[in-house]
């Protein structure tokens, strides 16, 4: 019962801090409103594995199956979602985790944001994982990018750029083992941006303070990212280590770019990391770049007030059909102080997709992964995997 009693403590804090920011005579003060929304995205992978380490193994998941209650409450939003795919496993409360878990009030052109949600920073982690161009998002996304923790945020959209701040706990609503606090800052910009055309530019920052990884019950601060999908947990390899129980500081940024042309969509980012326990340090680099077209004709959507872009809209009976590329690496280099390196491992994953939205709540996909993990310092390959992944995505 431990997720279901701590979202419901952070749903109390969201609603008894609210009153306290109230203020202004906004629209709908005097109403509540109720949606019922939801998702379901039905993974299967299959692995060519090689010879090295234990192979992945085929299979199918529930990749995601979440319910959302959301709406209007005298002038503040809101947004409580919880995430059920944990049942498939254990059926039992306790699997049940909360992802977006927070209430909002709009100020003019500015938003604040109070509780757990996805914090300011990066454009693929801002991207909603019903958007995407591939299953998953990409290395850096899912392992870098602070994506559901416990915070304060506030952001500024006008025409052509947004401004969005927060401050946050390192801690989430069901994962408490993780210590520290962090400020991020993200800034957008669309120097371009028609009907069918849009030129994106982004900047993303944040500072976290981790405390004491590795003892006294906090987590180790490690970074494995599962380069051929959610289900490669046998193709990770490490690119950072802290686990000693010395505080680190670790410094993150993120560039982004995107474009669209009418169908054509081009998407990239360049980030890493610095961490430094004051004994040690690690650099950690990222890149990648995609590449989607629309055969259908469809453009890709942008969301201006969030700096990001949004959901293909079929405009056929038949649905509309895309062509996804992507490219994403990442490299970590770690050392004593004043000491040559004693881990520089690099991963990198080649992918190509095709998806098909059926209709708006309707999307079929398909990925061929290539991953490749290599240790750079010994100079030799630590795995190779292959993967072929598919998915059913429902949203309402």
């Amino acid at each position: 019962m431990r997720s279901i009693s701590h979202a419901a403590a952070c749903a109390g804090l969201c609603l008894f801090c609210a009153p306290c920011f109230a203020g202004g005579d906004a629209a709908g003060e005097d109403s509540f409103t109720a949606e019922l929304g939801g998702e379901l995205h039905l993974d299967y992978s299959a692995f060519d594995n090689d010879d090295r380490g234990p192979n992945n193994t085929d299979g199918l998941d529930a990749r995601r199956a979440r319910l959302e209650v959301s709406g209007d409450f005298y002038g503040w939003g809101y947004s409580f979602e919880a995430d059920f795919e944990g049942l498939q496993d254990d059926f039992s409360a306790d699997v049940i985790e909360a992802k977006n878990f927070y209430v909002t009030r709009e100020f003019g052109t500015s938003k604040l944001t109070i509780g757990q949600f996805i914090q300011n920073f990066s454009l693929d982690a801002k991207t909603s994982s019903n958007n995407g161009l591939l299953m998953e998002r990409t290395m850096f996304g899912t392992t870098i990018a602070p994506l559901y923790r416990l915070g304060v945020g506030w952001i500024d959209a006008r025409d052509h750029h947004t401004l969005g701040v927060g401050y946050y706990s390192l801690e989430q609503i069901d994962e408490w083992h993780t210590k520290g606090n962090a400020l991020s800052a993200r800034g957008t910009w669309t120097p371009l941006r028609e009907d069918e055309r849009v030129v994106h530019l982004g900047l993303s920052l944040a500072r976290e303070w981790y405390d004491h990884p590795g003892v006294d019950g906090a987590s180790a601060l490690r970074v494995r990212p599962r380069p051929a999908g959610a289900q490669s947990d046998n193709s990770r390899a490490m690119l950072t280590d802290f686990s000693t129980g010395r505080d680190v500081d670790a410094d993150k940024y993120s560039l982004e770019f995107a474009v669209t042309r009418g169908p054509l969509y081009v998407q990239s980012e360049y980030g890493g990391v610095r961490y430094d326990d004051g004994m040690q340090r690690n650099d950690l680099r990222s890149f990648y770049a995609a590449a989607g077209w629309l055969l259908t004709g469809e453009t890709m959507p942008y969301d201006a007030k969030n700096g990001r872009f949004g959901k293909v809209k079929p405009q056929r009976k038949g649905g509309a059909w895309q062509l996804v590329l992507r490219y994403d690496r990442m490299t970590g280099r770690q050392h004593l102080d004043g000491q040559t390196d004693f881990l520089d491992v690099s991963t990198e994953a080649r992918s190509i997709g095709v998806n098909w939205y059926a209709n708006a709540n309707i999307r079929l996909m398909v990925d061929w992964i290539e991953s490749r993990n290599r240790d750079r310092f010994a100079d030799r390959t630590l795995d190779r995997t292959r993967a072929l992944t598919t998915r059913f995505q429902f949203v309402f």
